[in-house]
């Protein structure tokens, strides 16, 4: 392959779950690809994020379950947590997916699978060690690595990030988290339900993106199942080996000295913008990210970027949706914009934070009225039934009950969210939910519970019932 030249329509750097999306589509659909990718197939989000963090959060909540049967007369003994066991759980997940991803999968789709760096050598050619690969489009789906703080001293002990911790076959001892958003509190309550003793550390609040009333459940339940919440934390230093690692800096203006046999480091994300040769194809880019038009165009038109690169939002599904956006406008004349379209996400700790739209905060700040919507899910038979009535779902409506977000933390609200996705984006107004018809009894319920508390004051009210005995004395 040595000196090596391919001519193909579409080129696309990065076999994550966004490259892998617009290779199999384009492909499938009558075009040359070219896929190249120098690490593994399916990216981050099978090997090393999403796939196997659920995967363990799932043997962790079968720990959990088993433990706490005795409010249902059903005990056991001792949970037994075997961690080899459980890290070839994880692993045989991942091996079982990995197939939809896997380079004979996309050969046999016809795409062209190269591995190694990609590096632009012009506005319309990149390189792979000595083979040149020239398209009429490309794609940039390369996504983003651990982003690791300056904190002096951390260079020096051995840490752990959502990259390598999944690699672990003997359970900490203890696990110190440094970031305390929606990675580390689930690596922390997985970690915690499978018996190690786990501390999170965090610079300034937990999970600040979302709905605080909200959020404070899932905090609490942290805490009920024994993780360590710290935030207000200013890391000083680190120190240690593998026997243990130390901490030292203060919190509230206290001093704070803390030790574990491990640490993880779970502050954010950075795309991985390095080293891709984007000067030389004309490509705008930063440390934030590489700049993309609403059409997912770069600076040099005939470069698209999708996904975690673009230093937006950082989730598999938006990478999905512009992938979808990214075939439209690389392969046919007409084009699509990217947004407009409700996003949603999900904190998979338990009890889940889902959200959707607009958080109460939000919707107040950009003016307008404003009626926040609330049901507890003590009020819900399925989850009496099930004993999980720790949550609740907060509705934000505006003007004439139009639906402007949606956040659920329940157990399954990441599965609960979806109707109101689908709400915000159709602009229907809250008699919608309202009036559907909910199975009993269901979890689901409390959507359909909390759409009708709209109407609740207004038919309730005296002047209803005034109406109400008027019309009963009519013949």
């Amino acid at each position: 392959m040595t000196g090596e030249r391919t001519e193909t329509d579409l080129c696309v750097i990065g076999a994550g779950s966004g490259g892998l999306t617009v290779a199999a589509g384009a492909s499938q659909m009558g075009a040359r690809v070219v896929l190249i990718e120098k690490g593994k197939m399916g990216g981050d989000c099978l090997n090393t994020g999403c796939v196997p963090s659920k995967a363990l959060i799932a043997a962790a909540e079968r720990a959990h379950l088993a433990a706490g049967g005795g409010a249902f007369g059903i005990r056991c003994q001792a949970v037994e947590v075997d961690y080899k066991a459980v890290h070839d759980h994880v692993q045989g997940v991942i091996a079982a997916i990995a197939p939809n991803d896997s380079e004979a999968r996309f050969r046999d789709l016809g795409v062209t699978v190269i591995k190694g760096h990609a590096r632009f050598t012009g506005r319309r050619q990149v390189t792979v060690g000595e083979q040149t690969i020239r398209a009429r489009r490309f794609v940039i789906a390369s996504g983003s690595s651990p982003a690791i703080p300056p904190i002096d001293g951390l260079d020096k002990v051995p840490y752990l990030t959502n990259e390598t911790i999944f690699d672990l076959a003997d359970r900490p001892h203890s696990l110190m988290v440094i970031g305390g958003g929606p990675i580390g509190l689930e690596i922390a309550q997985a970690m915690a339900r499978l018996g190690v003793s786990v501390t999170v550390l965090e610079k300034f609040s937990f999970l600040p993106r979302d709905d605080p009333e909200a959020a404070a459940v899932v905090l609490e339940s942290l805490r009920q199942d024994g993780v360590k919440l710290l935030d207000a934390v200013d890391i000083e230093g680190l120190t240690g080996d593998r026997a243990a690692i130390r901490v030292s800096g203060q919190r509230k203006g206290q001093p704070l000295s803390l030790a574990a046999s491990h640490l993880l480091v779970a502050t954010g994300r950075r795309p991985n913008v390095d080293d891709l040769g984007l000067e030389r194809a004309g490509i705008d880019f930063s440390p934030r990210g590489i700049a993309v038009d609403r059409k997912l165009r770069t600076g040099n038109r005939r470069v698209f970027a999708i996904g975690d690169v673009t230093g937006g939002l950082q989730f598999t599904h938006v990478a999905a949706a512009e992938a979808g956006i990214v075939l439209r406008n690389a392969l046919f004349p007409f084009s699509t914009r990217s947004g407009g379209k409700a996003v949603p996400w999900v904190t998979y700790t338990d009890p889940e934070l889902a959200h959707v739209g607009l958080t109460e905060a939000a919707a107040r700040e950009k003016g307008g009225p404003v009626r926040v919507l609330r049901w507890p899910l003590a009020d819900n038979d399925r989850a009496q039934a099930e004993r999980r009535t720790d949550g609740l779902i907060k509705v934000v409506t505006g003007r004439r009950g139009r639906i402007l977000g949606a956040t659920i933390a329940a157990a399954g609200a990441g599965e609960l969210i979806l109707p109101w996705v689908l709400a915000i984006d159709a602009g229907l107004g809250i008699g919608a939910m309202a009036g559907v018809i909910a199975p009993y009894p269901t979890v689901a319920e409390i959507s359909k519970r909390v759409a009708g508390s709209y109407y609740t004051p207004a038919l309730f009210a005296p002047p209803m019932r005034r109406l109400v005995r008027l019309l009963m004395r009519l013949p």
